[in-house]
């Protein structure tokens, strides 16, 4: 994600044959020597016996990866005659077999857009890599092997430009609907607010009463990825690893769902080399967390930052690293270990002290910034039996993009994208209520004895409601919406 440029200089002088790297290289950057040693014997070209020196700058940056490989050849290649100097307009990304091949490497994107930036005119990427660097917007040189790469510079055979990748119509296409949901129309309305202001949702309910169900719908009504949502997303993937080569641009907001085995490391990042985690790889997405109380409460509490910040900032010896975290956080839980506390019709096997200790697991600070606290009752006969589809999740979608339109218009010049991103110092200017909603909403404050932060959780969902209601002022029934939305906390938790 933070790429930077490299510029490979090679000096060969008289004395005793050697190959140095130097420019604080890694254990990847310094085996590349081997790798272009054999790679020049298998283009038969004689590697030269002479003392190089291979300064990657700027030196005082540590260099990681093998995408280096492909410069370091060219550069001796320059210095031993047998090919032009390439004009500075030129760059050269990609890892170098024992054979000569071009191989694939992590993180194209970014460095394609800071290619792109820095103004090159001619991007020369591993031919796996070219349709993801072509989003770029410069002419891409997709290659294969270093042989058609050198034939290519001398003008003997040329290689086309790859053309702009055009993602395919099967690759915006959802598979899950919701009109395959049964009954909860709470559940559902509850969802389509989240998805509709950006909003993070919690989830309680007993088992089997279609909370996962619900949250792998949710993708399908989110609004539909803008191009630079699709690039930042694309990059962390790049950077990860991750990247279908078929489909080498993120089309589809993300969804993840990990383990509740996770590590912190795994959750929000980081390692030796600092890699993105869950939270990141859910940028401009959806995060499920189910069975939310299983997860280690030490991994849970990390994650408060970074929905307040947005992004996430990784430090280690080698460097910091910010990844970008901007994502919606669903979870869902069953509110006992047996799961059936509150059920209409079984019975709870666990004590009143089990209950606390189960709940408990999450805390107070977290369950705070969940704007949405959703109750997703079990299914009665009557919805699974009755045989009408319910509301798909194309018409639901339509209305999200609608109040995504207001709010893009609200937000116009400002650095807000949606209404769960105002600022609190911001939220009475943009979320503008009636004399009676104001007088609710402070009775409710009151009564459920809210924090500043739940006190802004509400006036945004209620901000959201209205505009789904195609209202500029909020009224009394959308802040009385929003704050029942924030009442399963005085239900379960107080217990």
């Amino acid at each position: 994600m933070n790429a930077f440029p490299v510029d490979v200089e090679v000096s060969m002088t008289r004395g005793a044959p050697q190959f140095d790297i130097v420019g604080l290289p890694d254990a990847s950057v310094r085996e590349s020597r081997e790798r272009i040693r054999s790679a020049m014997s298998a283009m038969g070209v004689q590697f030269p016996v002479s003392s190089i020196t291979v300064n990657l700058a700027p030196a005082d940056v540590k260099k990681i990866g093998t995408m280096h490989d492909l410069a370091i050849l060219l550069g001796l290649l320059v210095c031993t005659g047998q090919l032009a100097p390439q004009p500075e307009t030129r760059y050269f990304i990609g890892e170098v077999s024992l054979s000569g091949q071009i191989r694939a490497v992590n993180g194209v994107l970014s460095m394609a857009l800071l290619a792109a930036a820095s103004g090159a005119k001619e991007l020369y990427v591993p031919a796996d890599n070219a349709a993801e660097a072509s989003a770029a917007g410069i002419p891409v040189y997709g290659v294969s092997d270093t042989s058609e790469l050198l034939a290519h510079l001398a003008q003997v055979r040329r290689i086309l430009p790859q053309p702009p990748y055009v993602p395919p119509q099967e690759a915006f296409d959802d598979v899950l609907d919701f009109a395959e949901v049964k009954g909860q129309r709470s559940a559902r309305y509850a969802l389509e607010i989240a998805a509709a202001g950006g909003h993070n949702a919690l989830m309680i309910g007993s088992p089997g009463s279609g909370k996962s169900m619900l949250a792998k719908r949710l993708p399908s009504i989110l609004p539909e990825m803008t191009r630079t949502e699709s690039l930042e997303t694309t990059q962390i993937y790049s950077v990860a690893g991750l990247l279908d080569v078929r489909q080498p641009l993120m089309t589809k907001r993300p969804f993840r769902s990990p383990h509740h085995t996770i590590s912190s490391v795994g959750l929000v990042g980081g390692g030796s080399i600092p890699h993105p985690g869950e939270i990141s790889l859910s940028h401009n997405g959806l995060l499920f967390l189910d069975e939310l109380p299983e997860f280690d409460r030490r991994t849970l509490e990390i994650l408060r930052q970074p929905l307040e910040e947005r992004r996430v900032t990784i430090t280690r010896a080698s460097g910091t690293i910010t990844y970008p975290c901007s994502f919606m956080l669903i979870g869902a839980m069953n509110p006992c270990p047996c799961g059936y506390f509150g059920h209409p019709r079984r019975k709870c096997s666990c004590s009143d002290k089990q209950v606390r200790q189960y709940l408990g697991k999450i805390s107070g600070p977290l369950l705070d910034r969940f704007d949405l606290h959703v109750e997703v009752e079990p299914v009665s006969f009557d919805d699974l039996s009755e045989g009408m589809r319910a509301e798909a999740s194309q018409e639901i979608r339509k209305r999200v993009q609608a109040a995504r339109a207001v709010q893009n218009e609200r937000f116009r010049g400002t650095d807000i994208w949606n209404n769960a991103g105002i600022p609190g110092g911001k939220v009475q200017e943009f979320c503008p209520m009636s004399d009676d909603a104001g007088v609710l909403l402070r009775s409710v404050f009151d009564r459920l004895g809210l924090s500043a932060r739940a006190y802004d959780r509400i006036l945004r969902v209620a901000r959201t409601i209205a505009d789904l209601d195609h209202c500029e002022v909020m009224q009394k029934r959308h802040i009385a919406a929003a704050a029942q939305f924030r009442s399963l906390d005085r239900k379960y938790w107080t217990k």
